[in-house]
């Protein structure tokens, strides 16, 4: 189990700080409790305080990165986390599909392995979030994505496949596959 230490506790704060003004998708819900989860779904898995940052980082360069720059993360937390969350930033294009084949290509083939799980674990809170606001109001969730249900499941079911077979069974794909299965399930 690792320690709240000095380092980590500054990267819940850059986290924190960057992410301050965003939400999840429809939600209300303030975006920084993502981030969390995706550290403490690491924290069941790894000791490596790296990923665990990494984790709490994974979106700034996406989402926020004139909050948190690359420059910054690196100087705060070395190059291996910047490194680390520059394989998991996505490329930009107008087309959900092909960001996101660009991403499982990316994953599968040239991310480091650390970078896949940190991608498992992100996911994962992603499609249990979707699975609890899928019971508390329905189908009238998938509006809120750039892509409908079906492709969801499609991503999911990639990222799950990649992880897989990049890291072998772990307990973080373990549980992404149970989400995915429960989605074809509800589809």
């Amino acid at each position: 189990m690792s320690l709240l230490s000095p380092r980590l506790r500054c990267a819940i704060n850059a986290a924190a700080r960057a992410h301050r003004d965003q939400v999840r998708k429809g939600s209300g819900i303030p975006y920084v409790s993502h981030v969390y989860a995706v550290m403490f779904l690491l924290s069941q898995v790894t000791d490596d305080e790296d990923i665990l940052i990494a984790g709490l980082l994974h979106d700034t360069l996406e989402d926020v990165p004139e909050k948190y720059t690359a420059v910054q993360m690196e100087a705060d937390f070395g190059l291996r986390v910047r490194h680390l969350v520059e394989d998991l930033t996505k490329i930009e294009h107008p087309s959900w599909q092909v960001r996101a084949d660009a991403y499982i290509e990316h994953l599968e083939f040239h991310a480091a392995e650390e970078a896949v799980l940190i991608s498992t674990a992100d996911k994962l809170h992603n499609l249990m979030s979707i699975m609890d606001d899928l019971e508390e109001i329905g189908e009238g969730l998938w509006e809120r994505f750039n892509a409908e249900k079906e492709k969801q499941l499609w991503w999911y079911a990639e990222i799950n496949r990649v992880s897989t077979v990049r890291l072998g069974k772990n307990r973080l794909n373990e549980q992404l596959e149970g989400c995915v299965e429960k989605l074809k399930k509800s589809a």
